[in-house]
């Protein structure tokens, strides 16, 4: 039916597979960047304004 219906089913299955592929891949490194980051403090609130405000002007 899925053929017949000009569905390419090992197309959908390899990309499947891999998206599948790639959020095992993500779940293993988000441990590793909370470790990296845990230490890390977030910016000042509007600093990327301020931050952009200020190029702007020095150009």
């Amino acid at each position: 039916m899925l053929e017949e219906s000009g569905i390419d089913i090992n197309e959908k299955v390899r990309r499947f597979l891999g998206d599948l592929a790639l959020k095992v891949k993500i779940r293993r490194y988000v441990p590793m960047w909370d470790e990296l980051l845990k230490d890390i403090k977030p910016s000042e609130e509007r600093f990327s304004v301020s931050s952009v405000r200020e190029d702007r002007e020095g150009h």
